[in-house]
C-alpha cells in the first residue's frame, strides 16, 4: 500500500502526501470509535444480569455508565476482552469506549464532523472527556457551541472557549469544580527517568509553597556555605533530600550559620560513602559492597528536582489523545477499584511537566523568559572528585552530629519524650544488579520504582544515612504456608518475581497491597501449602474479579513465569516479564 518511493516525491508533493495520510489515520481512529460504539451495544446491562439465586456482589459484574449522564449502561467486564485485543490496559479501553458513546449521545454535532473528517478524532475525543461531569444537556450546548471549532483554532484556545461555555451553562458546576481544586492539593512522585531522576509535583496553598521555598532556598545557601560551588538549582534539588530529615535539616542550617563564609572544600578530605576509593572509617557509613535491598530514610537524595506548584497556577497547555495509549490519571465512571487507589497520580505521568514553564533560577514556575533578559541560572563551578567527596562527607558528619547531640539529650534507652523529634522512617530499595557490576563497582543496575541507573549513582540512593544489607533472596525456592492469607515473607518473593500485575496488557505494579490471586481455587478441605509462590498471581481488582467471576474467561500457568489468558472469544495471551504477547490460534489472522 505504501511501496512509493518518498524520495523521488518534490517538496510540494512530499506535504500533500504527508497530508493524506494524515487524514487517512484520522478516518481509521474514527473507525475505532464506531467499533466501540457496535461493541458497546453487544454487551447491554442484561449481558451481567446475576444468575438465579446469586447476588450482584461480592466482586461480580455491574453495569456501567462511561461516557457521562446520558449514554447507555454496558456490562462492565467485557471491556476487559475490547482492551485485551486492542493491546492497552482495561482503563484505556474502557476510555476508547466511553469516548465513543459521548460522541453519539452526548456531542451528536462534534461526531458528524469526526464522521466527515471535519474534526480529529483525538482532539473530539479530548472535548468529550472535559465535559464528562456536565449533565446530558449542557453537554449539547457546549457541543453546538464548539463542534465547528475543533480544527480551526489550537487546543489551548478551545480549552478556554469550552470552559467559558461550561460555565455559561452550568454555573453551579463550575463552582463545584473550582471547590474540588481545592482538593486536588496533594504531593505526587513521578516516574523516573532514564537517568534515574525523579520529579516531585506539590499542590498547595501560596503561603505554604512560599515557605517550603524559602526553606529550599536556606538550604542551598547552607550547602554554599560548606563548599558546594554546584549551580542554585543542584543545591536546591539536594535540598529536597535533607529537608526528607528535619534533624538533619536544623543541624546544617546550625553549623552554616556559625561559618557564613563559603570556603572551597579540601581536596585531601576523607572520601564521602559512595566513592569506590573511600576510607569509610570516617564517614557514618559505607557504601554497600552488596547491593540487596537497602534500608536508607530519603531516597533519591540528590536525584529529585521539585516543581512547586500553588492550587491557582494553570496547568500548562499541551494536547494528548487516547490514540497515543498514555493511562489515565483518575479511574472512569464504574471502574473504581480498591486496590488502585494508589495508582500514580495523573501529575506523575501524561501531565506537562511543570518544570518546562519554571523560572530555573528561582524554581518558581513563570511564564516563558520575556526576550532580551538574563533569567540563566547561575552556571557555578564543577566540583573535582575529590571536592564532592569531601563535601559529602563533611554533610554526613553533620547529620552524625545532630543525631549524637539528640541522643546526648534523650539516650537511646529511655521512652520518647513528647516533643523530641524521631529519626525520619525507613525506606526499602530492591536493587538488581549482575556479579560483575558487584565485583567491579561499574555497570548499570536496576533499582524497582526507579529503573536503571549507573553503578556509581547508587549512592545517590543511600544519601548520608546509614543502611542495612538484608540477604540475597533465593526466588527458585517456593515458599508456602497452610492457610488462605498470604504472609508477607511470600508477598515480598511474588513481587520481586512478578514487578507487574499479570493480566493482559496490566499496569499495575506489584506492591503491598495488590490482590495475589490463587491460580488453583483454595479448597479450605484440600492439601497444606496451597498458599504458594508458584500458585499466587499479582492481580489489580478489575483483573482478580474478571478472572473470578466473568464467564469464558481461563488462565493457566504455562511455566514459572508465565500465565497464559483465554477469553471468552477465544483470543489467548502470554503474560511474563517481558510483557503480553498474543498468540495466534489456528482459524485467526
Amino acid at each position: 500500500m505504501f511501496d512509493d518511493d518518498l524520495t523521488l516525491l518534490s517538496t510540494a508533493d512530499l506535504l500533500e502526501s504527508s497530508a493524506e495520510h494524515r487524514a487517512i489515520a484520522n478516518r481509521a481512529d474514527a473507525r475505532v470509535l464506531e467499533h466501540a460504539q457496535v461493541y458497546a451495544d453487544r454487551f447491554h446491562p442484561d449481558a451481567c444480569t446475576p444468575r438465579p439465586g446469586r447476588r450482584s456482589c461480592g466482586g461480580r459484574e455491574r453495569a456501567v455508565v462511561l461516557g457521562g449522564e446520558g449514554c447507555p449502561e454496558i456490562a462492565e467486564f467485557a471491556i476487559a476482552e475490547y482492551a485485551a485485543v486492542l493491546g492497552v490496559s482495561h482503563r484505556i479501553g474502557a476510555k476508547i469506549i466511553g469516548d465513543a458513546l459521548a460522541l453519539r449521545h452526548r456531542f451528536p454535532f462534534t461526531w458528524a464532523r469526526v464522521l466527515s473528517g471535519d474534526a480529529t478524532p483525538w482532539k473530539a475525543c479530548r472535548l468529550v472527556r472535559d465535559c464528562v461531569d456536565l449533565s446530558e444537556e449542557a453537554a449539547r450546548y457546549v457541543d453546538q457551541r464548539v463542534a465547528a471549532l475543533i480544527d480551526t483554532i489550537t487546543p489551548y484556545r478551545l480549552d478556554k472557549i469550552v470552559k467559558a461555555a461550561k460555565m455559561h451553562i452550568d454555573p453551579e458546576g463550575a463552582r463545584a469544580e473550582a471547590a474540588a481544586k481545592v482538593r486536588e492539593r496533594g504531593v505526587f512522585i513521578g516516574r523516573s527517568d532514564e537517568h534515574g531522576t525523579k520529579t516531585i509535583y506539590i499542590r498547595t496553598s501560596s503561603g505554604a509553597a512560599t515557605r517550603f521555598d524559602a526553606t529550599i532556598h536556606a538550604l542551598s545557601d547552607a550547602q554554599q556555605t560548606l563548599g558546594d560551588t554546584r549551580p542554585t538549582q543542584i543545591r536546591r534539588a539536594e535540598s529536597v533530600g535533607i529537608i526528607a530529615d528535619p534533624i538533619f535539616a536544623q543541624e546544617l542550617l546550625t553549623q552554616a550559620h556559625h561559618h557564613p563564609t563559603p570556603s572551597p572544600a579540601p581536596h585531601d578530605a576523607t572520601p564521602a560513602p559512595g566513592d569506590s576509593t573511600a576510607d569509610t572509617s570516617a564517614a557514618e557509613s559505607p557504601v554497600p559492597d552488596a547491593t540487596e535491598p537497602t534500608t536508607n530514610p530519603p531516597a533519591d537524595t540528590g536525584a529529585s528536582r521539585a516543581a512547586v506548584q500553588s492550587a491557582a497556577t494553570p496547568d500548562a497547555p499541551g494536547g494528548d489523545g487516547w490514540v497515543s495509549g498514555d493511562e489515565p490519571g483518575p479511574d472512569e465512571p464504574g471502574l473504581d477499584d480498591e486496590a488502585d487507589r494508589d495508582a500514580p497520580h495523573p501529575s506523575s505521568s501524561d501531565q506537562p511537566d511543570p518544570l518546562d514553564h519554571t523560572d530555573r533560577r528561582t524554581g518558581h514556575l513563570a511564564e516563558p523568559f520575556p526576550a532580551g533578559t538574563d533569567h540563566e541560572p547561575d552556571d557555578g563551578e564543577p566540583m573535582d572528585a575529590a571536592a564532592q567527596r569531601a563535601l559529602a562527607s563533611r554533610l554526613a558528619q553533620i547529620k552524625h552530629d545532630a543525631y549524637a547531640r539528640l541522643a546526648s539529650i534523650q539516650p537511646p534507652d529511655t521512652p520518647t519524650r513528647p516533643g523530641t523529634p524521631a529519626r525520619p522512617g525507613k525506606t526499602e530499595i530492591y536493587v538488581h544488579l549482575t556479579d560483575h557490576t558487584l565485583a567491579s563497582g561499574d555497570g548499570v543496575l536496576r533499582a524497582e520504582e526507579i529503573g536503571p541507573l549507573l553503578a556509581t549513582q547508587l549512592s545517590e540512593l543511600i544519601g548520608y544515612s546509614p543502611y542495612t544489607v538484608k540477604p540475597v533472596i533465593d526466588l527458585n525456592h517456593a515458599v508456602s504456608v497452610n492457610c488462605y492469607e498470604a504472609t508477607e515473607r511470600i508477598r515480598e518473593r511474588v513481587k520481586l518475581t512478578h514487578p507487574v500485575e499479570l493480566f493482559p496488557y496490566g499496569t499495575r505494579e506489584t506492591n503491598h497491597s495488590i490482590d495475589l490471586d490463587h491460580l488453583e481455587p483454595y479448597d479450605p478441605l484440600g492439601p497444606p501449602g496451597q498458599t504458594c509462590t508458584t500458585n499466587l498471581a499479582p492481580l489489580g481488582r478489575y483483573a482478580h474479579r474478571v478472572k473470578t467471576h466473568a464467564r469464558g474467561w481461563n488462565v493457566r500457568r504455562i511455566n514459572p513465569t508465565t500465565l497464559e489468558w483465554t477469553t471468552p472469544h477465544g483470543f489467548v495471551f502470554h503474560v511474563n516479564p517481558t510483557g503480553t504477547h498474543r498468540v495466534i490460534t489456528e482459524g485467526q489472522d
